[in-house]
């Protein structure tokens, strides 16, 4: 379907579903309440339109708010629209998707607006997990809207018009919004990570289209699988030279190329997003070192470390994985935790949930050592002792408690202070702790790597390795839920 740019709440809901596919609810809907003359306000749907229709055949429910309509301001029976609509939706498990243009809380009803949204949040808490939320920010979302767009499972907003917000940036102390934007599209998905893509109108409204047809419709009944027409023995050639830039040897594996990238500006240090393999959507979780543009060029270096901002990006992602039954694929690459004293703020808590979530699922999991695996770092990303189903690793991969060199300079410091030729000594140490400790195959003669593969090959035995575990069961002690 062709889509072209359009304003008004009913005409992006035109734009987003299959041609004639909308079927409105609650259209006579209006305000109920009286006070400040609202009787006088013409409220035609409450300043939101709410239905159902599809997206390549496959059932959506959607809201969209009307700006036109007191700013699309959320009341009383605004509220009850969308809590309804998610009553729906749950009932026939399909995705919800609301369109967010919105000045916020209707002040003219106070307290009866303030308990309808607290509804809203109560649906979408019992609807995580259990269908897909996806929110897109087209115009102003701010207050308790927010919160809204925070309980949903991927956010979207137009990089020009749109705002988010829970405070505008006027009124925080020291901040002027011509100096530091914190509403923007940007600061929201580079900075707090609350949004997974920004651009045009057009272009937000083709990216739902493309996640929904990748994602399941919800988590019993899995829609997420399409016809494999790539070779499932195909060799990954030179796959080897993207162990910087992950994100491209993701689309090496993946099935004709495909990479459906979440959070792709923020912490780009981890990559997360959706693979096919063998027709099937696989979540992947990879660090990276590089960012390589169209051209192949290195655009951006990072250090092959955890953040706390990608660990904390990767654990909610591998969440939404486990909870809709999505295989997960991580490739590793990592020599430590990074080491500044903003980091050092959250590292531990943000790590232990990426450990917890690693650990906690119980999808299938696979992970691909394509590089270094150090220390802790290491056993937090997908590491056997965590839970992963089947650990590979490429040949040229160093697995370890650290790099070999300073290993050797910590383990024969009084030697090498005594030696005549000191750099000597550490590189034949160094060679005899790579061989005995750090290198693919002691790792392999321990048992905590199934096999070494050669990187050409990664896709024909990943492919593998999920059709084997594609019946999984994994039985976890009872409990209410985890506290991490």
């Amino acid at each position: 379907m062709s889509i072209t740019t359009q304003t008004s709440a009913s005409q992006r809901i035109a734009s987003l579903l299959d041609d004639s596919s909308f079927v409105e609810i609650g259209s006579y809907v209006t305000a109920r309440s009286t006070d400040f003359n609202l009787q006088d306000v013409k409220t035609p749907a409450d300043g939101v339109i709410t239905g159902y229709g599809t997206i390549d055949g496959n059932l959506v429910y959607v809201y969209s708010q009307d700006a036109s309509v007191l700013g699309g301001a959320v009341g009383e029976m605004h509220a009850k629209k969308i809590v309804r609509l998610y009553d729906l939706a749950m009932k026939m498990g399909a995705p919800v998707i609301g369109m967010v243009d919105c000045a916020g809380m209707r002040l003219q009803e106070a307290t009866d607006a303030l308990e309808s949204f607290g509804q809203i949040y109560h649906s979408q808490v019992m609807a995580s997990g259990v269908i897909p939320q996806i929110t897109a920010i087209f115009g102003v979302c701010g207050g308790g809207m927010t919160v809204s767009c925070g309980l949903t499972d991927f956010t979207f907003m137009e990089s020009k018009k749109a705002k988010l917000f829970v405070n505008s940036p006027n009124t925080l102390d020291g901040n002027h919004e011509q100096t530091c934007d914190t509403a923007s599209a940007k600061f929201q998905s580079e900075e707090t990570g609350l949004v997974d893509r920004i651009g045009s109108e057009d272009e937000i409204l083709e990216t739902i289209r493309e996640l929904i047809g990748i994602l399941p419709a919800n988590n019993e009944d899995d829609m997420s699988y399409d016809e494999c027409t790539d070779n499932l023995n195909r060799l990954c050639d030179g796959i080897e030279g993207c162990v910087g830039d992950t994100a491209l040897a993701l689309a090496m594996i993946s099935d004709d190329a495909y990479f459906f990238e979440t959070k792709r500006d923020y912490a780009k240090e981890m990559v997360t997003g959706f693979i096919r393999l063998n027709g099937m959507t696989v979540g992947a979780v990879a660090n990276r070192s590089e960012e390589v543009d169209e051209n192949g060029k290195v655009v951006a270096s990072y250090d092959a470390v955890l953040t706390a901002q990608g660990a904390r990006k990767a654990a909610q992602f591998i969440n939404f994985c486990d909870a809709f039954d999505i295989p997960v694929l991580s490739l590793t690459n990592v020599k430590g935790y990074k080491a500044t004293k903003c980091q050092e703020r959250g590292m531990a808590h943000a790590v232990a949930k990426l450990t917890y979530a690693f650990a906690n699922a119980t999808v299938p999991k696979v992970n691909v050592i394509v590089g270094q695996a150090l220390g802790s770092a290491y056993i937090t990303m997908n590491s056997k002792s965590l839970g992963a189903d089947i650990v590979y690793a490429w040949t040229d991969a160093a697995i370890g408690m650290m790099d070999s060199i300073a290993a050797t300079k910590i383990m024969y410091a009084e030697e090498i202070k005594k030696s005549s030729n000191a750099m000597q000594l550490i590189n034949e140490k160094a060679a005899q702790y790579y061989e005995l400790q750090s290198n693919a195959e002691a790792a392999a003669r321990h048992g905590y790597v199934d096999d070494i593969i050669a990187p050409a090959e990664t896709r024909k035995r990943v492919i593998a390795a999920f059709e084997m575990l594609f019946t999984k069961r994994e039985d976890r002690p009872s409990k209410k839920h985890g506290t991490v």
